[in-house]
């Protein structure tokens, strides 16, 4: 098994919108945000990204997808990652909005 690093553009734009989604979403809501929520962001990284290594290791043994020699998208990894990370953001940021008084239902 060969890894390189020479992709499709379009993983790496798939990648970076991930990305730019999860950091965009991180800056909005940056004053909300204690340690408590940057471990829970590092705890789910880190197992979301075990998570998928683990079901391609699985799927690829037991011959469920496979890659071509010398085309093993690393990059599919850290794009999970970033998915995993935005997903949680963007759950975090509606949860806070739907905890929003809404200010029209307030005024009579």
């Amino acid at each position: 098994m060969e890894i390189i690093f020479d992709f499709n553009s379009s993983w790496y734009i798939l990648f970076f919108t991930f990305l730019s989604c999860w950091a965009t979403l991180l800056i909005l809501r940056h004053n909300k945000i204690g340690k408590k929520e940057i471990k829970e962001q590092i705890f789910i990284g880190v197992s979301g990204m075990s998570a998928m290594v683990l079901m391609e290791l699985f799927a690829v043994s037991i011959g469920l997808w496979d890659y071509a020699p010398g085309n093993w998208p690393v990059i599919l990894w850290p794009t999970y990652v970033a998915a995993i990370l935005f997903g949680y953001q963007l759950l975090r940021s509606i949860e806070t909005l739907l905890k929003r008084p809404i200010i029209a239902s307030q005024v009579k």
